[in-house]
Order: structure tokens, then C-alpha cells, then sequence
């Protein structure tokens, strides 16, 4: 049993926990172990029945993708089952790679296909470089994933600025009376890590904007009673937001960008990421993909069917990954504005408040007049290096636009 692929970014993975034991009888599809990874943590089930006769890792150990893990001693109905994986591996073995030329044997006595030797010929990737590599193919061959996990760990590091030692990083804590030390958790630690990160890679600035949501609150109330009875799910004001970034970000394109190595990544595909809350307080950032081709209705259907299996822990690995842009509803906090941290390596993040009746002139036939009206501030960050404010504080003029417009009895039909 190897390392399973947990997603298209995910190389390694952390062993959370064993759920056999060696000597257990298992069933094919059965949950084996537990893997966690910094996106999320998942049960994986065998594909063999038989006995899990060896675990060759242990809870904690980080596993890369592809490494073996255990040895299952399989049962006869499964012998064909084995038979059919390995003819497929045996197809793989007319991959990308492997129709390539012969391997190419350098002075340092390593063996480097076609396929590696153009993309590091692409990326300027010295042969020095390349040696330095460690690869996880058969005979420590370095494959396409080891190069490409090689690329995003440069672009971070060339990224980054230097870190500041701050002195007391290691400092031995020593507890005052009434005080207790409470361990972060492995999630706790890796958002703590992702946000230190994030604001050493970007400068980040903050444009807020106040829309008038009054008529989208009204035209809701009046529908969603009706919609729910022929659509089976709630319009909820989530699929409201990311309609209306969606529409901004198609005004807008530099914002659907990645920045890196003074090169700007421009996406042609709008991959919306919606921050969750969890029962832990915990936030998880699943991903809405591919917004671009979807309807109004689509996108109320698939962003309240992720959430919902957000909430419940049901999400696949690739769904929390590939984010082109990200909102952060704070007002479900009941929070009125705030600054939030960018996702990397995008460029941008909203964060959307508390909707509040408040008193307000607007003008009407006769004049200006006070009405009470429900407003929202949109507050959006974005990575000042490559993000003006110009840019950025006009998108978020846009996406107040559009909420303030929205239409959505015509946009359901």
C-alpha cells in the first residue's frame, strides 16, 4: 500500500493515525489509517481485502506521495484486482516521461530524462541545481513532481523576505500563578505558519467600501420560501457574493493573478475560495472551481452543496486547493469590517461584514430623504506589490455595484 495522491498540489502527508492494527482482516473500500495534510485530513480505505500483515510508518511520520506504507497480505478474490493495477502501471510506463528518449546521464552519474532536462532548461534551472534535487522515482530518479515541488519552493523562497529573529522564538515559557499552557493543534499550527507567511511574502492594504444591499435583502425575503419548495436548496446570501465577485473579477482579470518571481501569473479560469467556519472555530477555505462556466443558479447549488460538506468534514482533498481568489464572510461573526490575510499565492481577499439597518439619505422624488436601508461594508485586500490602489479599490467598488443591482428573480427565471 503506497502514499495515496491527495491532491493536485499535496506531495507529502502526515500519518494522523492507524485505524488497524498488523494482524487485522480488512475489507476492500475499509478505512485503513488516517492522513492529514495541510488542507485537510482524510480517511483512506484499502483496495484490497486481505491482512494487513506490515505498517512500515508511524503516526506522526511525514510520508510523501508515492512511498510505501504497508504491506497487505491479500486474499485470491483480490489477485485479479492486483493483476488489473498492475497492467495499469505497466500502461503508465508510456506516460509523458517514459516516451521520451532514453534517460540522460550527466557528470555527476545522474540519470535525468528528456521531460526534466526541458522544464529545467525552461525554468533556468542550473545542472548544479538539478543535482541538488532529491528524487523519489525508482533508483532516486528524479520525476516531474520532485521538480515541480523543487519550482514552488524556490518561487517561496525567492518570494520571502528574510525573516527577522525576533530573540524569544525559543524562549523557555515560565507560567505565572493562574496561568496554564494550552498545545496548538496541528491545524492551529499550520494556519499560524500559512499567515506569517502570507504577510511576509505580500504588503498587504485594506480599501473599504459601503454597498446598499436593501433590495437584494427585500427580493430574497420575498423568494426564498419558493425557491427552497422547487430547487431544494436555501438562497442563502453566500451564492449572492460570489455571483457578483465572479462578475467583478470578469471586469477586473489582474486581480485573478498569482505574482511571483516578478511574474505575473494571469488565470483564465475563476476558481472562487469561501471561507468556513467549523465547529472548532477553526476556519477551512474549500474552493468553488471553474465559476466562469457556471450560471446564477449553478453557483447556488454547488456553493451551499461545498459548504455544507465543509461543515461536515466531507470534503475531498483537491477541493481546498487551486483558489484564484477568496471571500471571508466576517459578519457571520458579526463583524463589521476587517483586514484579512491573502491567500498565497493569490493576490487579493474580501472580506464581507455584518449586513445593519441603519438610517440613511437617500434621494428620492421629492428631495433627499432618511430611510432605513441595510448596508454592509466590503472590505478588500490586496497584495500592494502588484496591486495598485487604484485596482483594488475599484474592484471593490465593483462587487458593491453589482450587489446593489442584482436582479435575482430575472437571474433564476
Amino acid at each position: 500500500m503506497i502514499m495515496p495522491k491527495m491532491g493536485e498540489s499535496i506531495m507529502e502527508g502526515t500519518i494522523i493515525k492507524w485505524l488497524k492494527k498488523e494482524g487485522d482482516h480488512i475489507n476492500e473500500d475499509e478505512s485503513i489509517l488516517e492522513i492529514g495534510t495541510d488542507k485537510v485530513d482524510t480517511e483512506i480505505p484499502s483496495i484490497y481485502k486481505g491482512k494487513l500483515k506490515k505498517i512500515l510508518v508511524h503516526e506522526g511520520d511525514i510520508v510523501q506521495v508515492g512511498n510505501s506504507i504497508a504491506i497487505i497480505e491479500i486474499s485470491e478474490d483480490s489477485i485479479k484486482i492486483v493483476d488489473n493495477v498492475f497492467n495499469d502501471a505497466l500502461n503508465d510506463n508510456s506516460s509523458e516521461e517514459t516516451k521520451k528518449d532514453k534517460e540522460i546521464k550527466n557528470e555527476s552519474n545522474k540519470f535525468y530524462s528528456p521531460l526534466i532536462l526541458n522544464i529545467a532548461n525552461r525554468e533556468n534551472i542550473s545542472m548544479k541545481e538539478l543535482d541538488t534535487i532529491k528524487g523519489t522515482g525508482e533508483n532516486q530518479r528524479v520525476t516531474k513532481i520532485d521538480l515541480l515541488k523543487f519550482l514552488e519552493d524556490k518561487s517561496i523562497k525567492i518570494s520571502e523576505p528574510k525573516l527577522i529573529s525576533r530573540g524569544n522564538d525559543t524562549k523557555k515559557i515560565v507560567l505565572n500563578e493562574n496561568e496554564e499552557l494550552i498545545e496548538t493543534d496541528r491545524v492551529r499550527k499550520i494556519i499560524a505558519s500559512r499567515m506569517i507567511e502570507s504577510k511576509q511574502i505580500s504588503p498587504h492594504v485594506t480599501s473599504f467600501v459601503e454597498a446598499d444591499i436593501t433590495d437584494v435583502v427585500n427580493e430574497r425575503l420575498e423568494i426564498k420560501k419558493k425557491f427552497f419548495k422547487k430547487h431544494k436548496t436555501p438562497m442563502s446570501l453566500n451564492p449572492i457574493f460570489i455571483y457578483c465577485v465572479y462578475k467583478a473579477i470578469k471586469d477586473f482579470p489582474l486581480i485573478n493573478i498569482s505574482y511571483i518571481n516578478d511574474k505575473i501569473i494571469k488565470k483564465n479560469y475563476i476558481n472562487i475560495g469561501i471561507a468556513v467556519a467549523l465547529k472548532d472555530d477553526n476556519l477551512i477555505v474549500p474552493v468553488l472551481k471553474n465559476v466562469e462556466n457556471m450560471d446564477f443558479l449553478t453557483i447556488v447549488k454547488k456553493s451551499n452543496d461545498l459548504i455544507k460538506r465543509t461543515k461536515e468534514n466531507k470534503l475531498h482533498p483537491d477541493e481546498l486547493s487551486g483558489g484564484t481568489y477568496t471571500i471571508s464572510n466576517i459578519g457571520s461573526f458579526g463583524n463589521t469590517m476587517g483586514t484579512p490575510i491573502i491567500m498565497q499565492p493569490q493576490v487579493a481577499i474580501l472580506a464581507i461584514g455584518i449586513i445593519k439597518k441603519v438610517a440613511a439619505v437617500v434621494e428620492g422624488k421629492n428631495g433627499d430623504e432618511i430611510k432605513i436601508r441595510n448596508k454592509v461594508f466590503l472590505s478588500h485586500t490586496y497584495d500592494h506589490r502588484i496591486v495598485d490602489g487604484a485596482l483594488g479599490g475599484k474592484f471593490a467598488q465593483k462587487v458593491a455595484y453589482y450587489i446593489e443591482n442584482l436582479d435575482i428573480k430575472s437571474l433564476i427565471g
